[in-house]
């Protein structure tokens, strides 16, 4: 299962996001869509513990796209994530509905409320519980609607609930500690201050070693190209973690180089750019100066730890 699962993985992970990609687009709702088709299991035990419980995860499936007519927009709509698995309480087969959400909408408890009907009017012989979650990924999403109720005076006609996960809701020094993969990926989407944004990406680097011990790459690639989407660059300050981060972890240093996010990874290589052509520099110049004092070809070559040819280069330069 391990390899064709790590086949999958590499597939979901590379399929494009479309056309925008790339530009001034971020595919927030694709790449959490994609994260959790890999990591459902440790999603749910992250941000629903209790309910995790009560799932066999050995019977998890995920089921193909259904499209669901919106009555009241009238238009077709396609479920981002459903899947099926096994409710332990009563040994049946169960569907979650799982709707990544990355901007606000007025009427998206509206929409739950309609998926949740068309689910239920489609498979209420085979599953008696249909679980709707959202999770809402946007900066700026706290307290938002999770319910729909109809009523008269006196008389209850309808209450609907969803479960909903707000991320920045969730403070990020609460999962430092987890191990969990959906955790490392989405900490830069938890709540923290403009203070802490150094210690977050230290935490979240620590958490990349220890899971890189556990996953294949497929997965750990997943991860990381999921938190580069949140985490916004700073050279300056990324250079600096760099070198902090090499001095407690001096035996994982090249395991860091090949796990290390874009975000560090791009001020990093500019940074060793300037370093090489730094030290070319100065071994021209001393070249240089041992040539004017008369010095041979081979003499510069050994001085300078340089093969005979390079050193004619820069003798003839």
């Amino acid at each position: 299962m391990g390899d064709s699962m790590s086949t999958y993985v590499q597939e979901v992970w590379e399929k494009p996001f479309g056309p925008n990609y790339g530009k001034d687009f971020v595919p927030h709702d694709e790449a959490f869509k994609k994260l959790l088709q890999t990591f459902f299991a440790e999603f749910i035990a992250l941000f629903f513990p209790e309910l995790n419980k009560l799932l066999d995860h050995r019977q998890t499936r995920f089921l193909m796209q259904e499209q669901l007519v919106d009555i009241v927009g009238e238009e077709s709509r396609t479920l981002d994530l459903l899947l099926e698995t096994k409710y332990v309480a009563t040994d049946a087969y169960i569907l979650i509905h799982l709707e990544p959400q990355s901007y606000k909408q007025p009427d998206f408890h509206e929409r739950m409320f309609i998926y949740f009907s068309r689910l239920f009017e489609r498979h209420r012989k085979e599953h008696k519980l249909i679980i709707p979650i959202a999770v809402f990924t946007g900066d700026g999403m706290h307290d938002e609607q999770n319910s729909l109720s109809m009523d008269i005076p006196g008389q209850g006609i309808l209450h609907f609930q969803f479960l909903k996960v707000e991320l920045r809701n969730h403070h990020w020094r609460k999962f430092v500690d987890s191990n969990n993969p959906v955790a490392a990926a989405l900490l830069a989407k938890m709540g923290y201050n403009k203070g802490e944004e150094k210690e977050m990406r230290f935490a979240y680097l620590r958490m990349i070693l220890q899971l890189g011990k556990k996953l294949d790459d497929a997965r750990m690639k997943l991860i990381m190209s999921i938190a580069d989407l949140y985490f916004v660059p700073d050279p300056k300050q990324d250079e600096a973690m760099l070198y902090e981060l090499t001095k407690p972890y001096s035996k994982e240093r090249e395991t860091i180089m090949e796990l290390m996010p874009a975000w560090m990874r791009l001020g990093y290589e500019k940074g060793l750019e300037e370093a090489v052509k730094a030290v070319q520099t100065e071994r021209q110049n001393i070249a240089r100066r041992l040539f004017a004092k008369g010095f041979s070809l081979e003499e510069v070559a050994e001085t300078i730890e340089l093969p005979i040819e390079e050193v004619r280069k820069l003798q003839n330069s």
